[in-house]
């Protein structure tokens, strides 16, 4: 970015982190070995990146050291591992699985709704009866992989909600997905 280390100091300051300018200079010297979380977390902040890429730098060292008194390894291996997208035998992947599952089921989700509001535009607007029934016929197709995409979006947030876990977010398209909380103040005839 062709900042000095008092820019990055300043920008980090203006985060609410203050980082020192000298410190920021013993990083780039590899004179400071250790960096608390939270430094890396700003700096990645300051320098419109993300934390990831300052641990380890794809496109920029071909390797890396992933651990403490290890050899080096591929940088692009290290990512992954650190992110969860390999699979190390062994490893406790937590909920990572459950919530990249949602995320991918959100995103099929939306792009069903929009290629079925499409498909729904293209039949209105349909110049022969073929062209007509060709686009009813995605309009269906879509509308039916949002209708499966959604019940297992259900599903699966009913499931983590039952381990005690909070589900992600849900985009406003898709506040139908869960059911209505029902109120702890009314008696069950009430909720019918």
């Amino acid at each position: 970015m062709g900042w000095s280390a008092q820019d990055l100091a300043d920008q980090c300051e203006r985060l609410g982190h203050s980082i020192a300018r000298n410190v920021i200079a013993n990083m780039e010297s590899g004179r400071r070995a250790n960096l608390p979380l939270v430094d890396v977390m700003v700096l990645a902040a300051a320098l419109e990146t993300y934390p990831v890429c300052l641990i380890f730098p794809v496109g920029y060292v071909d390797r890396t050291q992933e651990l403490p008194f290890r050899d080096l390894v591929p940088t692009w291996d290290a990512l992954r591992r650190f992110t969860g997208e390999e699979d190390v035998p062994e490893y406790d992947a937590g909920l990572v699985p459950e919530f990249e599952l949602h995320a991918s089921l959100v995103r099929t989700v939306l792009a069903s709704l929009e290629e079925e509001e499409r498909a729904r535009f293209a039949a209105k607007t349909a110049t022969s009866r073929a062209q007509q029934e060709e686009a009813e016929r995605k309009r269906t197709e879509y509308a039916d992989q949002a209708i499966s995409a959604k019940y297992n979006l259900r599903h699966l947030r009913r499931e983590l909600r039952e381990e005690g876990v909070t589900p992600p977010d849900l985009p406003p398209a898709l506040g139908d997905v869960d059911p209505p909380e029902s109120d702890p103040n009314t008696t069950p005839e009430e909720r019918l």
